[in-house]
């Protein structure tokens, strides 16, 4: 087989949940957005459910109608995008609770959805969804008033535990739901990690459930083993790859595994690090010149035997690794791992 093969490790998964969920005394959801960060929604979110989890997070109505025909019923399904216009229908037939974000939001929910659950966004800061401050002292009345289910906004510099922004948005977050009794949310991963004070009665952790920064003690999630489409041998002069960005220095043995950027595997992979490889059995192969579409050309010589995958990602490996070779985050490694692949799951 010339495809690819990405592992998902649904225990993993679960158990840095489960985790995640003993570090606070708050109600731990799940993000499940962007199809579970490209993991696969409908398994990842049914494991999670089994794990314990009893409210989700998408970004778009769309997402969370798939969701719920993945669940059924029970499960909560809040989505982070509100109630944008010709979504009515579907947040009621999937029993979907948008997180409001504006005035505008906020009629239209009442006027189409009148007694429907909802939330409410507020802007603490980071400029990007949510009411700010004035808006929501004109309209917080009025919006407690039809019962919340959850006020909620979103750190932007909590994978930096000093930056002065998370003390800015925890008491901005303070101030604009002083005495509410409507359940509160604050916290992602990086929320979580950062204590008590942040975590209010709903964390909302993603990143670290697929393994990645900054919950640094999570289990890997996910494998990826390349196949070799055929080895050859450089001698000292030749270049590999387009561009000729790298030349020999020495004989060297080349081996062309089948997948490239078109799968995700970031183009600034390429040589121009320096450091980016795949491993075998604990030996660290480099790759040599650009990455391109669908191949990738790494230096095997250090192998008596070429096998027929490579690791890229694994136990010794990870998306952040990855990320730090393209000058990127592991959030986008994750979610740009391609169709392409054979998906399996395990646990």
């Amino acid at each position: 087989m010339s495809k690819a093969t990405l592992t998902i490790d649904l225990q993993a998964i679960a158990d840095n949940w489960r985790a995640l969920d003993r570090m606070t005394k708050a109600e731990t959801a799940a993000v499940v957005k962007a199809d579970s960060y490209g993991l696969g929604a409908a398994r990842v979110a049914k494991t999670l459910a089994e794990a314990g989890a009893r409210q989700f997070f998408v970004a778009l109505t769309e997402e969370g109608v798939a969701l719920r025909q993945a669940l059924g019923e029970g499960p909560v399904i809040n989505v982070f995008s509100g109630h944008m216009p010709g979504d009515a229908e579907a947040i009621a037939g999937a029993a979907l609770t948008p997180m409001i974000n504006s005035t505008e939001q906020l009629l239209r929910q009442f006027e189409t959805l009148p007694g429907h659950g909802f939330g409410i966004q507020l802007d603490s800061g980071m400029n990007r969804l949510g009411m700010e401050p004035a808006e929501w002292a004109a309209l917080r009345d009025i919006a407690l008033s039809q019962n919340p289910t959850l006020i909620m906004s979103h750190l932007a510099c909590s994978d930096a535990p000093d930056h002065e922004m998370n003390d800015a948005q925890l008491h901005s977050f303070r101030d604009m739901t002083q005495g509410v009794e409507v359940p509160r949310s604050l916290s992602a991963t990086g929320g979580i990690l950062l204590g008590p004070e942040y975590h209010f009665d709903v964390t909302r952790p993603g990143i670290g459930l697929y393994g990645g920064r900054p919950f640094t003690k999570a289990r890997p999630v996910v494998t990826l083993d390349v196949p070799v489409i055929q080895t050859r041998s450089v001698t000292p002069g030749e270049t590999v790859g387009y561009g000729n960005t790298w030349t020999a220095e020495s004989t060297v043995t080349l081996a062309t595994v089948a997948a490239g950027y078109a799968d995700g595997l970031l183009r600034a992979m390429g040589n121009a690090t320096g450091t980016a490889c795949f491993q075998h059995e604990g030996v660290t192969l480099p790759i040599l010149g650009r990455v391109s579409m669908d191949l990738i050309t790494v230096d095997v010589s250090a192998l008596e035997e070429v096998p027929a995958t490579l690791q890229l990602l694994g136990q010794s490996q990870g998306v952040d690794d990855l990320a730090d070779w393209a000058g990127t985050i592991g959030y986008e490694v994750l979610t740009s791992l391609g169709a392409r692949y054979a998906r399996n799951y395990a646990g």
